[in-house]
């Protein structure tokens, strides 16, 4: 009973502080990790039994003093697979992207950091457009949307210039669809996570413009911010976001776009119930944020995913 009683006056205290310190606590009383999901669709996924979760945590790195890995996203060339995810350096009190290898895609190794600059890095958004490989990680902290490419894949990743620039720009995924590219982004002011805006643009270097219903949601944070790797099914789109009420990086719910164009966007949830959510014990216990599909030649989809665990 008196657990219970902390318990509940920490959590009202906590409700009563401003939105970014009850971001930055959030952050600091959890643990983040890294697991792989296997399933029949991208929205029917289960954790991979075959191997110990997660595959990647904040033990496995070995070049900096990490305090959580987290927003993976991963990509297969020829026979491996490379997965890019943020590292918490403890030291720098920033998130730098760090590098994994698989040959399965189930068993990874950790390599080494790969990507680091004087600002947070997260959510490093990797593709392949023609024969090269760009990144864009979450750089919000410099105001600006920032595309790296390859000048040597998988290590060595060179800035070429910002594709929006103005604001803290959150967890931005990008795609290329009808011929146009489109960027999803998050911006809402003091963490509400609860604001998305659109922009396209004819080529990948821009220029941008900003879609007429941007902000496409706003003051919804169970649906604005981006969970990962927008999917491209040929006649559709598959958007997944981060359900942020009550807390960050609480699950992730799946969109099918089902008109896009210069004009026009609409949307609609699949499904009533979340893609991944805390499993209640382990790795993963406390909350769900982050996924990147990929369909297999079986048919049959794999996925990178986070997860938290709760201190407190």
């Amino acid at each position: 009973m008196i657990n219970r009683l902390v318990n509940h006056l920490k959590s009202n205290i906590r409700k009563q502080l401003p939105k970014p310190i009850q971001h930055w606590l959030n952050t600091k009383m959890s643990n983040w990790a890294i697991g792989i999901y296997v399933g029949s669709s991208p929205l029917d996924l289960q954790p991979e039994k075959s191997i110990k979760q997660p595959v990647i945590s904040r033990q496995d790195i070995t070049d900096c003093r990490a305090s959580l890995v987290a927003d993976p996203f991963m990509i297969k060339s020829q026979e491996t697979w490379y997965m890019f995810f943020e590292v918490m350096n403890q030291d720098s009190d920033r998130g730098e992207i760090g590098l994994a290898t698989s040959s399965n895609g189930l068993k990874w190794q950790y390599q080494q950091i790969v990507l680091t600059e004087p600002f947070h890095l997260s959510y490093p958004y990797v593709f392949q457009w023609e024969d090269d490989y760009y990144m864009i990680p979450e750089t919000g902290e410099a105001q600006s949307v920032r595309l790296y490419k390859a000048s040597q894949f998988p290590l060595r990743w060179q800035f070429i210039g910002n594709l929006l620039e103005g604001s803290e720009f959150l967890d931005t995924s990008i795609i290329f669809y009808n011929n146009l590219w489109w960027i999803f982004t998050e911006t809402s002011s003091k963490c509400q996570h609860d604001t998305l805006k659109l922009y396209y643009a004819k080529n990948l270097q821009g220029q941008w413009q900003e879609h007429p219903l941007s902000p496409i949601i706003q003051d919804n944070p169970h649906i604005a911010r981006p969970a990962g790797r927008i999917l491209n099914l040929g006649d559709r789109l598959i958007r997944y976001t981060q359900d942020c009420y009550p807390n960050y990086g609480t699950q992730v719910r799946a969109f099918e776009i089902t008109n896009i164009s210069p004009e026009t966007y609409t949307e609609k949830q699949l499904g009533s119930q979340p893609v991944l959510t805390a499993s209640g014990k382990g790795w993963n216990k406390s909350g769900m944020h982050h996924i990147d599909g990929h369909q297999l030649n079986d048919g049959s989809w794999i996925a990178c995913v986070d997860g938290r665990w709760d201190y407190r």
